[in-house]
């Protein structure tokens, strides 16, 4: 047996909530997800970067609200009734990421995971895991972990004077 093969028998599959940003669907682990709430417009932070919406109070707790579509560059972010809030749990920090919509939970075998391409251009695809394939459909998978810490997102200092 092959190390690959013998890769693929050790690797449970995984679940990843699927969701879509303009005309992509995307995947990330459903471990990291604690709820996903109907969008409602945050409370504005001065000086914060445009992608961060602002903050909401859940529960007690102040959440910074990301917008994803304004983060990746994917034009003009519209709010309808299919707009959502994933929050997230990110390490010891709690982050919400606003996104056009919420499609599924969908299980993915490790067989069914192909590596990124190498498009070769500036593009900082460090947070991409890799593409979902199921049937006719393909998720883009994130790991949200790298992606919510990335030094351009700032929100290691602002998540931590909000604590």
């Amino acid at each position: 047996m092959s190390n690959v093969t013998e890769l693929h028998a050790a690797t449970p599959a995984a679940e990843y909530l699927a969701f879509t940003l303009g005309q992509e669907e995307y995947g990330i682990d459903i471990q990291k997800v604690s709820e996903i709430r109907s969008y409602e417009a945050p409370t504005r932070i001065a000086n914060a970067p445009e992608f961060v919406k602002g903050v909401v109070n859940l529960r007690g707790l102040i959440v910074p609200i990301v917008d994803m579509r304004i983060k990746l560059n994917l034009g003009t972010p519209t709010y309808d009734q299919f707009t959502v809030v994933i929050i997230l749990n990110i390490g010891h920090r709690v982050v919400g990421m606003v996104v056009d919509r919420v499609s599924d939970v969908t299980t993915l075998l490790p067989e069914q995971i192909k590596p990124a391409p190498d498009i070769g251009v500036n593009m900082n695809t460090d947070h991409i895991i890799g593409l979902g394939t199921l049937d006719e459909r393909m998720l883009i998978l994130v790991d949200i972990d790298k992606m919510m810490t990335s030094a351009d997102m700032g929100l290691l200092e602002t998540t931590a004077l909000a604590a």
